[in-house]
């Protein structure tokens, strides 16, 4: 596993890496990318997830922000593609599609990511083959009932070679997750249907690395609660701002950029 001070230094060239993104445009998911960022760091050079040989599948599309940031800081995209996100013929589309490079399922409508993952997790199995399913879902998409459809059916087939990452960061598109529909208690629900649950602080990569690593309730499937903020405890953001698709204008940019290289000096 990457040392800490490692994964804390990714996160924040992550955060870096989308901030340049979202400025081609001046507007975009920005607010994704932070809020998940230290998620995607462990996950993908934390020993966590062995990269191009382990299923990944990206529930909600519009993160695929922070999935390009931290693969061109690891080598597997070409960094010189990031300049293009979002435009017209690009590699990188500001919402992931079928074509979205070195994973293996970008989701469209909310709510199909765990579906999908369960799918690769049951083939697996059947095929005899040992590599493990990774998922990243958000909490605006616990609203769809396929969600809890899909919850039901990895406990009922003890499908423990299976990890859903939930970045529970309270947005939406519509505002704060609990002013649209009431999910809490996860911990509990979850547990309830039959997972093994941890409930960590989605910014500190310790914690998410014993989450994802630590020993899990046999033959259950696995899910990281990851208490986060849209905006990623930045200072330079007002608070007022909406996190869920973040304006970006130059002076705004610039604070942004001159936070993260303090933290990166």
């Amino acid at each position: 596993m990457a040392e800490v001070s490692s994964l804390r230094r990714l996160a924040a060239r992550i955060r870096l890496n989308a901030t340049r993104m979202v400025a081609i445009q001046g507007f975009g998911y920005l607010g994704q990318a932070l809020s998940s960022a230290e998620i995607f760091a462990v996950l993908f050079d934390g020993g966590v997830m062995r990269p191009r040989r382990d299923r990944f599948v990206l529930s909600p599309g519009h993160y695929v922000i922070g999935l390009y940031a931290v693969a061109a800081e690891l080598g597997l995209i070409d960094q010189n593609e990031l300049v293009r996100y979002g435009q017209d013929g690009a590699l990188l589309e500001a919402i992931g599609t079928e074509r979205t490079p070195f994973v293996d399922l970008v989701c469209g409508s909310l709510g199909q990511g765990l579906s999908g993952a369960i799918g690769f997790a049951l083939a697996a199995r059947l095929a005899g083959e040992d590599h493990r399913t990774f998922a990243f879902i958000s909490d605006g998409e616990l609203e769809e009932g396929q969600t809890w459809e899909a919850a039901m059916f990895a406990a009922h087939h003890h499908l423990d070679r299976l990890t859903v990452v939930l970045d529970a960061n309270n947005s939406q598109v519509d505002g704060p997750v609990t002013s649209v529909t009431t999910l809490e208690p996860l911990v509990a629900k979850w547990r309830d249907f039959g997972w093994h649950v941890a409930e960590v602080d989605g910014h500190d990569v310790a914690a998410l690395s014993r989450a994802f690593t630590e020993p899990a309730d046999p033959d259950k499937p696995r899910i990281v609660i990851a208490r986060t903020n849209i905006l990623g405890n930045m200072r330079a953001i007002p608070r007022t701002a909406d996190g869920h698709f973040l304006k970006l204008d130059p002076a705004l940019r610039q604070a942004i950029e001159n936070e993260i290289e303090a933290a990166l000096a």
